[in-house]
């Protein structure tokens, strides 16, 4: 066996390697550099399942970052159990090929009660006063501490938020290395999140794109450095690519006007109700599964979506089997973004009937996936003195809301999910070991064979 890692530049794409990334572009050009097709939906928990299991959703079951779970009623995004994995990992393949396998996964999705031998995921501790407190979950329990003694807190405020920073990835891949100091493992999996904040902030033209760049090639050179150093063959992947757009789009506001969506009132405030809504959109990025309670009502409804200004496709169920989409989990339809257009989860049609949700960073409440959470709404005259009062509230023991986040999205630039038009815009794929990666291009279910490739002769 040989000791492999498998670094995820989330964002990193062809056309974004080059001056800002020096030693990555060194590094690659010495090695072999292919791309990856992109694949629908282009969505970090799809496309890592994707990786990992050598399957498409149709048979690993992850169809995006969240669904609608109809046996409970409920939206969920973000779930963290491997158990929703419906297909073998590479890690349990890999010990069936050889038991001394051994596997860490450092904040891949999916993590938490996963077969791998050590884990370190992001798992925030909610009080009862509503205060979030960040940490994580580790395997062996015991390297929670260890790791948080010697590097210090999960910086969670950079990890996701208006606060996000190149921190939360430092602080990553300095954990990688201290894993891989006190135990050595066969596969190393690290996920680094930085490039994606900004290419969804501010856009991929932005020229101040060019700071995140030379952040995350420093954090890349670190770590591949430290990693050969120590005999390692190292993989840099990403996920997907992200493209610019303008276009806001409101699947679920245009059914709410025909109908379909039913609300409750909450403190005056509006909470959708999926279960008893006729059809609604599940948001996630440029991807939107739409469910329709009544099968009679699924032509209608793809028709009326179809119509939408900025909704470039609608699959049904045959075409679900053209993406391999075809899964219980699925909408009944699918709606696909175009290209400079992303979906929105907003159901409400009156700003003051907005859920208290809305204005923050949620991610676990909202029913579709909120770029907007990176953003301070230009409307705060003072945002930092607001942050400074929420965050007295807090250290006083009061119970506040964190109120900081736009609930529009006008200010977001940047957006994945549908397959790039151009393909300097799908993800890629490098490797010192050229003979390990076959072409220029290859599929996301050949991932999982390269990958194993470089453990196993």
């Amino acid at each position: 066996m040989n000791k492999t890692v498998v670094i995820n530049v989330v964002g990193l794409t062809p056309d974004l390697i080059g001056e800002h990334t020096p030693f990555l572009n060194k590094w690659l050009i010495e090695g072999k550099l292919a791309s990856v097709e992109a694949m629908l939906p282009a969505v970090t928990c799809s496309v890592q399942a994707t990786y990992l299991t050598g399957v498409m959703p149709d048979k690993h079951g992850i169809v995006g970052n969240g669904w609608y779970f109809r046996e409970m009623d409920e939206i969920k995004f973000w779930r963290q159990s491997n158990k929703l994995v419906q297909a073998p990992k590479i890690w349990e393949q890999a010990k069936k090929k050889n038991p001394d396998f051994t596997c860490a996964n450092l904040f891949w999705w999916y993590n938490m009660n996963s077969a791998v031998d050590y884990l370190v995921t992001p798992r925030p501790i909610y009080r009862a006063d509503g205060v979030k407190i960040p940490d994580i979950l580790t395997e062996p329990p015991h390297l929670r501490d260890e790791l948080q003694k010697e590097l210090g807190e999960f910086p969670l405020f950079n990890f996701w938020g208006p606060n996000t920073n190149v921190s939360s990835s430092q602080w990553i891949a300095d954990s990688a290395k201290k894993v891989a100091k006190d135990y050595d493992p066969t596969l190393t999996l690290i996920y680094l999140p930085h490039l994606d904040y900004n290419l969804q902030r501010i856009g991929p033209d932005d020229p101040d794109i060019s700071t995140d760049l030379r952040e995350i090639d420093s954090v890349c050179k670190d770590l591949i450095e430290f990693y050969e150093q120590h005999g390692s063959r190292v993989i840099v992947l990403s996920e997907y690519g992200i493209e610019s757009v303008q276009k806001p789009v409101s699947i679920n506001r245009v059914l709410r006007k025909h109908g379909y969506i039913t609300v409750r009132e909450e403190m005056g405030g509006e909470i959708l109700i999926p279960g008893s809504s006729r059809a609604f959109a599940v948001a996630d990025h440029q991807v939107a599964h739409i469910y329709v309670k009544n099968p009679e009502e699924i032509e209608t409804v793809k028709n009326l979506i179809d119509d939408i200004d900025g909704v470039d496709e609608v699959l049904d169920e045959e075409d679900k089997k053209e993406y391999q989409l075809n899964h219980e989990r699925s909408g009944e339809l699918i709606a696909i973004a175009e290209e400079d257009a992303w979906f929105t989860y907003y159901y409400w049609l009156d700003d003051n009937k907005a859920p208290d949700f809305a204005p923050t960073v949620d991610i676990h409440t909202k029913p579709g996936y909120d770029p907007a959470e990176l953003l301070i709404d230009p409307k705060i005259s003072i945002p930092k003195l607001k942050a400074g009062v929420r965050l007295l509230q807090k250290k006083l023991g009061f119970r506040y809301t964190m109120d900081l986040i736009p609930i529009e999205g006008s200010g977001v630039k940047g957006s994945h999910g549908r397959i790039p038009t151009e393909r300097s815009k799908h993800p890629i794929i490098g490797s010192r070991s050229k003979e390990k990666i076959a072409g220029n291009k290859i599929s996301p279910v050949d991932v999982y064979d390269v990958i194993y490739s470089h453990i196993f002769e």
